[in-house]
């Protein structure tokens, strides 16, 4: 292969980029809501947030793999993004008390039996967020975290599998 070949771009490279900078914002957006606006992440929130760390390592490596490594770490990508709107789905059945949580930090420890030393032995360190107690980033929108989440996961995830599988043009 020349040399002159290592100089062209990935055709990924952009796309790359754009998703790694799309799941850094979306962890952004999550540690501000914390930060800033004051909002107690549950268990569930804090597990939807790690398909973003993977998808941002991808999308680094599609920018600078070669084009048939970057239109693969794309697809693991789409894949990474589409685990997240699993979870961000999980979380919304949750919240809307359609199930109960698979988490069990999402639930109340059992105090019952033993002595007081063992019940207080038992508690959490700090109280834990409630999976089902909905958090919303903007009060007078009625559209939880967890769905913004599920939302943007999805578009995410199809426009990242999208890319992937349609034919680059380098």
């Amino acid at each position: 292969m020349p040399i002159s070949s290592y100089s062209v771009a990935s055709p990924y490279r952009g796309f790359g980029l754009a998703a790694a900078v799309a799941a850094a914002l979306a962890l952004g957006i999550a540690q501000a809501s914390e930060r800033f606006g004051g909002l107690v992440p549950c268990a569930l929130c804090l597990w939807e947030r790690w398909p973003y760390r993977i998808a941002a390592i991808l999308g680094l490596a599609a920018a600078f793999l070669p084009p048939k490594a970057g239109r693969a770490a794309m697809a693991l990508l789409a894949l990474s993004v589409l685990a997240g709107a699993v979870l961000a789905a999980i979380h919304v059945g949750v919240e809307f008390h359609w199930w109960p949580s698979p988490l069990p930090e999402c639930a109340a420890p059992v105090l019952s039996g033993g002595s007081i030393a063992e019940r207080l032995a038992r508690m959490p360190a700090t109280p834990a967020k409630p999976c089902d107690d909905p958090s919303y980033l903007i009060p007078f929108l009625p559209v939880s975290m967890a769905q913004m989440n599920l939302v943007f996961a999805l578009v995410f995830a199809f426009s990242t599998a999208w890319i992937a599988i349609r034919r680059p043009n380098a």
